[in-house]
């Protein structure tokens, strides 16, 4: 399979499993609104998919809800079946994605080191420049 069309199964795998969700997980303890497919891994053979999911926040409950995401698997990948034709529906595996955590964790640093003053300013016309003479303008 070439790797432009594995693109395009991920991204209609990606999209039809967060609608999905929505349709399938009906837990009142669940909270929807922090769960993002980031994206999807099918292999090759289409036989497999492992699906990066982002939980924000919800440290302490993070464990319980991919297990729920886990428990429903079946019934996603029925849907994913109905809505969607390939060779294979492939086998969902979901895993925990923290790197949407991390960006931000850098971002806020740089932030950080920015509004105290510990980064050079991007501002050109602050920085010195040297003429053809030698001589800093």
């Amino acid at each position: 399979m070439t790797v432009d069309r594995l693109t395009r199964v991920n991204e209609l795998l990606k999209r039809e499993i967060g609608e999905a969700l929505f349709q399938i997980i009906k837990e009142d303890d669940f909270d929807l609104s922090a769960v993002t497919i980031t994206h999807v891994i099918t292999s090759r053979s289409l036989q497999n998919a492992r699906v990066m999911v982002s939980i924000r926040d919800h440290q302490d409950e993070r464990p319980r809800m991919l297990s729920l995401l886990r428990k429903h698997r079946g019934k996603i990948q029925e849907r994913i079946g109905k809505n969607v034709i390939l060779k294979y529906t492939p086998r969902l595996i979901f895993e925990l994605d923290t790197s949407i955590e991390k960006g931000d964790a850098v971002l806020s640093l740089l932030h950080d080191m920015e509004r105290h003053g510990e980064l050079p300013s991007e501002n050109p016309e602050t920085s010195d420049t040297v003429n053809d003479g030698g001589e800093s303008v």
